[in-house]
């Protein structure tokens, strides 16, 4: 299963969640901090959302109200409530 995210208030403008048998197969972001993104996608797959929603959740970036890893963790959320 495919998902896209259209984030708000962060570098990076979309995200997308490719989804594997529950668990998370693989995350691309588009814009934001490449190397960053890279290293935080790698971290992520293997796991179930719920986890990475524990962990991601509420992370902000400087000033921001959000973050991408924040907003991956609501990515995850929406996707999860739309099953």
């Amino acid at each position: 299963m495919k998902y896209s995210y259209r984030t708000q208030g962060t570098c990076s403008r979309e995200i997308e969640i490719e989804m594997e048998d529950g668990k998370i197969a693989d995350v691309r972001f588009a814009g934001g901090c490449h190397g960053n993104l890279q290293g935080l996608s790698a971290l992520v797959k293997g796991q179930t959302p719920e986890e990475v929603i524990e962990k991601l959740n509420g992370i902000k970036c400087g000033n921001k109200e959000t973050s991408c890893p924040d907003q991956l963790a609501r990515a995850l959320q929406e996707m999860s409530a739309q099953k």
